[in-house]
């Protein structure tokens, strides 16, 4: 079990004791194990650059249960990257808090390692895993006619058109001729989980569904056509797709699901 410190009882991470720079990344309180007492739920990492360096490694997931003290600790499978951050709110609809984790990965494509879990009667289960979502929701996307990209998921039988009419001459004109018509196939790709964000169904039961946001680029990282939004409930067993939508950019992201 890790040992407390003296701020607060907060469990310390021994098993990465040698590294120098462990620091505390973030904390939250709720009842997530269900006994109407507070727990405590914290966030911790290795800061090679010292504790004002914005990188952080071997993070790791504490819950200590608020009545008897106990502490469960939870390995990340990726425990690496920018701004670590916890939120707690029930997900599953079993008016028990849930534990969700985000880490930044930082770099040019802006991706998000997130994971949700539940941890009713001091039981911990995994009920959202950022890289079993990017493996089962994949997408193509195809340029076409008349300034119109196709974005297409097979295992979900969804076609989305994003209009990208809006990028300008200097841009269609290397893909399209006078008429609007494509000179040549062009595809794109929709990236990997960018955003994963709380939507609240009941303010006063902290209910809560899931936005997931993904990234749509033309031939490169630095050509953004869009984005493709994903609003996400719990059935009892997984979180599945309520509504599928594409947007020409990130303003209109909330405008959507309004």
């Amino acid at each position: 079990m890790p040992e407390m410190n003296r701020f607060n009882q907060i469990p310390y991470n021994p098993v990465n004791a040698y590294l120098r720079n462990i620091q505390l990344l973030d904390l939250a309180q709720g009842d997530v194990n269900g006994d109407n007492i507070i727990d405590y739920v914290y966030l911790y990492g290795n800061k090679p650059d010292g504790p004002a360096g914005i990188f952080a490694d071997n993070i790791t997931l504490f819950i200590q249960d608020g009545a008897s003290k106990n502490i469960t600790q939870v390995d990340l499978k990726y425990n690496a990257g920018y701004n670590a951050r916890l939120f707690l709110g029930d997900f599953t609809m079993d008016k028990v808090s849930d534990i969700k984790v985000d880490i930044d990965s930082g770099g040019s494509g802006g991706y998000l390692y997130s994971y949700i879990y539940s941890f009713r009667n001091n039981y911990l289960e995994e009920l959202f895993d950022f890289e079993r979502y990017n493996n089962e929701y994949r997408y193509r996307v195809d340029y076409g006619d008349f300034y119109k990209v196709y974005i297409s998921n097979v295992a979900l039988d969804k076609l989305l058109i994003l209009d990208i009419s809006y990028k300008g001459y200097d841009y269609l004109s290397r893909y399209y001729d006078e008429n609007g018509k494509l000179k040549r196939p062009v595809t794109g790709e929709v990236l990997p989980l960018g955003g994963l964000f709380p939507i609240a169904i009941n303010e006063r039961t902290n209910s809560f569904d899931l936005l997931a946001v993904q990234r749509v680029i033309g031939t490169s990282n630095a050509d953004t056509l869009g984005y493709v939004t994903n609003l996400l409930r719990w059935n009892g067993r997984a979180f599945i797709i309520q509504r599928m939508v594409s947007v020409m950019d990130s303003i209109n992201l909330v405008s959507h699901f309004k």
